[in-house]
């Protein structure tokens, strides 16, 4: 037997590849799915299932794609409603995959269809469950992610989520093998560990939702308090997810279109198109297009994404590194972002040689910084999340979330110039990129952000 973690950071996600004599499942793949196609051919198996554990919010499954190309029946869990073709499982039905077995559990409290699927061995032994958004380690799904059904209230889901933990995962074999679909960074959860698997004997003992005196009115109210309101394109991932979508293949082909410097010109200046710089953060801050955007390749671009670019439809125009582009095309399409129109031939390079206009975001050390804040305890803005910015802050700055930057703005004009930092300087670029965007307005980042800042033991 074969159990596989296919992880990728940018997501936060696992999927899961299950082989035993020659037949192999998936469970919750990625949009591309290629590489499962690739790892069963290399085991010489048939994939014989696509497993759902639920309609992702975060980011485009591969069930479908996957499905169209081995002829593997979808299965989800009751409660669930897509659109194409697939086998709505009850609870407790099994799949025989070789000489393992994986059985359905269904789960309620995340979405209504959530499902985890519980893995027997050869010798008829639990062994492990993948848990999807039910459970995750050191936390639980959000319960206010449901889209089948607006009139559930996150109170209700909540309470089914708690049922469903004490009924049906808590009773298994301490022994067990938890493999959730996400780890830390990701929105369906507040607090997930930076592990990606774990027994579950510890989690008993680490994970506040399992505590075994918790009542259900406590488990309901921790697990709603301080819920940020999530990404706004989760729901039309639902929609792709229940109702289908374009192969992946098949937006690369029509997205990996060079546009000439003469084209550029014209399409940048049309109000339904944006500019995104994939670049790096140094690069982009030592000189960028005006206008353009910046959410770089390097750090967790698929979901800043699509939480900074409103519209799913959005036009949208690369400015690469040369080679990358196909990369961000198919990190995109992960979150639903399929109308990349093309990008700029030559990349930045070909705008500076045709002597187009450049901006530049002034960036200082956080040596330099803590030196010229000495006298300093205003117009110093932190653009990490809340609970980060709870556990240690530059004395004097203020808290504003890059997700909700866009409500600042206001604010900010009033207090140019000003610092702008994050963790390690990547949100902080992003942040820089949509202020200097709508505003010609002073601002001073600070690079590194508040990790090096940390290292020099300001004083308060």
């Amino acid at each position: 037997m074969i159990v596989e973690q296919i992880y990728t950071k940018c997501l936060s996600q696992g999927s899961y590849y299950i082989e035993s004599k020659g037949e192999a499942a998936v469970i919750d793949p990625l949009r591309e799915v290629d590489s499962y196609i690739e790892r069963a051919a290399k085991g010489k198996a048939k994939i014989k299932y696509v497993f759902e554990t639920h309609f992702h919010a975060d980011f485009v499954s591969g069930h479908l794609s996957l499905s169209k190309k081995t002829n593997a029946p979808i299965i989800f869990g009751p409660n669930a409603d897509p659109s194409f073709e697939s086998k709505i499982a009850m609870d407790g039905d099994k799949f025989k995959i070789g000489e393992v077995t994986l059985q359905l559990i269904h789960t309620p409290g995340h979405t209504m269809e959530s499902s985890c699927y519980l893995l027997w061995d050869e010798d008829d032994e639990e062994v492990a469950i993948f848990t999807g958004d039910t459970l995750f380690l050191g936390d639980v799904g959000r319960p206010d992610l449901a889209q089948e059904n607006k009139k559930l209230s996150k109170e209700y889901l909540a309470g089914q989520l708690f049922d469903s933990l004490r009924n049906k995962l808590m009773p298994l074999p301490d022994s067990i093998t938890i493999y959730p679909a996400h780890g830390a960074g990701s929105a369906c959860g507040k607090n997930m560990m930076d592990l990606t698997s774990d027994s579950l004997a510890n989690q008993k003992k680490v994970n506040y939702a399992l505590r075994e005196d918790m009542t259900k009115e406590e488990f309901i109210n921790e697990v709603t308090k301080d819920l940020s309101s999530p990404p706004k394109y989760f729901p039309s991932n639902v929609e792709l997810n229940k109702g289908g979508y374009e192969d992946v293949s098949t937006i690369i082909k029509k997205s990996l279109n060079p546009i000439s410097i003469h084209n550029f010109n014209v399409l940048r200046k049309q109000s339904d198109v944006l500019i995104l710089d994939v670049r790096s953060k140094s690069l982009f801050s030592r000189g960028h297009i005006p206008g353009s955007l910046f959410i770089g390749l390097e750090g967790m671009f698929a979901p800043w994404a699509g939480t900074i670019i409103e519209d799913v439809n959005q036009k949208i125009i690369i400015i690469s590194p040369k080679g990358k582009e196909q990369e961000a095309i198919s990190r995109l399409a992960r979150v639903g972002f399929d109308n990349v129109v093309g990008f700029l031939d030559g990349g930045f390079d070909r705008w500076v040689k045709s002597s187009g206009e450049i901006k530049k975001i002034e960036c200082i050390s956080a040596k330099e910084f803590v030196n010229q804040s000495k006298s300093l305890r205003r117009n110093i803005y932190d653009v990490r999340g809340v609970d980060e910015f709870k556990i240690g802050n530059f004395p004097g700055a203020k808290n504003i979330p890059l997700k909700k930057i866009d409500n600042y703005i206001g604010e900010l004009k009033k207090c140019s110039p000003f610092y702008i930092y994050c963790k390690g300087g990547y949100r902080s670029v992003i942040a820089s990129s949509i202020i200097s965007k709508e505003n010609d307005l002073k601002l001073i980042n600070i690079e590194g952000g508040y990790d090096e800042i940390e290292k020099l033991n300001f004083s308060t």
